[in-house]
């Protein structure tokens, strides 16, 4: 029986409920897989089918476009610069003069960013995304593609991007549904088993290109997202065994270094504490990450205050 006619079982939906003293207050619906890298569902809670957009967490793998194709060896780009292209910034100096390195090793003008200033800023340079936009302009330097129109779904830059994740996910290019991203970059609608398949493949070493893109966000966590967010956290009190990207509304995907398995977390309503403090129970329950590093991460992930505090119920199933 092929994997597409396997029986379901009944769905079972993980709740994060938000206590004040104790008394809850709110409550979020989520939904969790586990997969390998073949794309085999190893365990779930709710629907391993659920369709998303994949949103930042698809970022690593617009990274291809860069490792695949001498983009660093070029432009003499180092693990600091791709670690700045898979994130998702605060904007800091630091983060911004990465961003910066980016264009100005690949002699592109700030000007040719199309992602959007952020907040009151006037320069795109400081966007959460500017990082994967240079990234992808150094791509199309390197190849001598337009600049200017970089972000076009028919791009060479998008289509290599998209080919990318065909033959990651052994299906045909044109089946992928497109969107775009708030950046005006185009993202993808894929089932939470292919993101948790895809940060299997991430994790595992088995590919130079993705192995690359691993070590860049494990040995600087602090460009992929920034002080005292969870990507950054996690990655820094794991030491490099665990790669975590978030996605907007809800999105969270996890991969174990050095092993076949991923995980991929969808917050129904799209809560951004909510995917955290379940992604911290979940890596507890799956013996990812040791009890203490789990309690210094509930410390903030999990105990928002002195009166009010985020519980999980419900636990993931063996598919």
């Amino acid at each position: 029986m092929t994997q597409a006619t396997r029986p379901q079982k009944t769905p079972t939906h993980i709740q994060i409920q938000l206590l004040r003293e104790g008394i809850v207050e709110s409550v979020h619906h989520a939904e969790a897989v586990i997969c390998d890298s073949r794309g085999r569902v190893l365990s779930v809670a709710g629907n391993a089918e659920t369709g998303t957009f994949m949103r930042s967490a698809l970022k690593p793998f617009q990274a291809l476009a860069i490792t695949a194709t001498g983009v660093l060896e070029r432009f003499d780009l180092g693990d600091r610069d791709l670690a700045i292209m898979c994130s998702s910034h605060r904007g800091t100096m630091e983060q911004v003069r990465q961003v910066f390195n980016i264009l100005w090793r690949a002699d592109i003008e700030p000007s040719y960013l199309q992602c959007p200033a952020a907040g009151n800023e006037q320069s795109p340079l400081k966007y959460n995304c500017s990082g994967k936009h240079a990234g992808m302009l150094a791509a199309c330097q390197q190849h001598s593609w337009p600049l200017g129109t970089y972000l076009d779904r028919n791009h060479p830059v998008q289509q290599l991007i998209l080919k990318k994740l065909a033959e990651l996910l052994s299906m045909p290019a044109d089946e992928f549904i497109c969107a775009r991203d708030d950046c005006g970059a185009p993202t993808y609608y894929m089932q939470l088993a292919q993101m948790a398949s895809l940060f299997a493949k991430l994790a595992s070493g088995n590919n130079l290109a993705m192995e690359r893109i691993t070590r860049a966000m494990t040995s600087y966590p602090e460009m992929i997202a920034g002080r005292d967010t969870f990507d950054t956290d996690l990655m820094q009190i794991t030491d490099g065994a665990i790669i975590s990207k978030a996605g907007a509304e809800g999105i969270q995907c996890i991969g174990k270094v050095g092993e076949d398995l991923g995980l991929a977390i969808k917050v129904r309503d799209g809560a951004k504490r909510a995917k955290y403090a379940l992604a911290v129970y979940l890596l507890k329950q799956l013996g990812w990450i040791s009890p203490d590093k789990a309690e210094t991460l509930a410390e903030t992930y999990m105990n928002l205050s002195n009166f009010k505090r985020l519980d999980v119920v419900g636990e993931l199933s063996l598919f």
